[in-house]
């Protein structure tokens, strides 16, 4: 079972990373994130998942061992396979994935390609048990009062940018950067000024 590797990055294609190490070439697959932050000739370390099917066994390759652990815990949760899993970190880290079930967002995990409505209220409910603050670390909002107001103004700013056609991964990557603040508007200026420095 293969927990890391650190070697030199042979090629990247897309999500697909050759790391080579020791002489061997693995292959693993990656959310974007950890993509863009590797270059090739450039060393990089990776948390692994190895997974193993009847007719396959894929590396997932993750930037820390809490992206490695949720993903793991999405992977273990009825429905949700690797690619899936993978889709939602592509959109969320993890405090964000912590949050969204912490406050039921529905519309938070239909950001990520393929989840509808339906999906995404079967997921919340089901990691609802299985995201807990020991598998996650949600981050206090400093601005969030207790009704959740930190959070609705950050559910505006996304539903505002889905609007604006903006996709789930743009999104997520997005709302990750932003400051605390308590005025939406002020937030998707932030939003909107980050997006086109991109």
């Amino acid at each position: 079972m293969i927990g890391s590797v650190r070697g030199e990055v042979l090629d990247r294609h897309g999500t697909e990373l050759l790391v080579e190490v020791a002489g061997v070439g693995y292959r693993l697959q990656v959310t974007p994130a950890v993509a863009a932050a590797v270059a090739t000739g450039e060393e990089a370390f990776l948390h692994v998942h190895h997974h193993r099917r009847e007719d396959a066994e894929v590396l997932y390759g993750f930037g820390t061992i809490e992206d490695r652990r949720v993903f793991e815990t999405l992977i273990g949760t009825h429905g949700v396979g690797p690619a899936l899993g993978l889709a939602i970190l592509s959109v969320h880290d993890p405090a964000a994935l912590g949050e969204a079930v912490a406050t039921d967002d529905v519309a938070a995990l239909c950001l990520v390609p393929g989840v509808g409505r339906k999906t995404a209220a079967r997921l919340l409910v089901e990691l609802k048990s299985r995201l807990t603050p020991a598998t996650v670390e949600v981050a206090e909002r400093p601005g969030a009062a207790a009704n959740g107001a930190g959070a609705s103004v950050r559910s505006d700013v996304r539903e505002a940018l889905a609007g604006l056609g903006y996709g789930g991964e743009e999104i997520g990557r997005v709302l990750a950067e932003l400051p605390e603040a308590d005025d939406s508007g002020e937030l998707l200026r932030e939003a909107l000024r980050l997006l086109a420095a991109a």
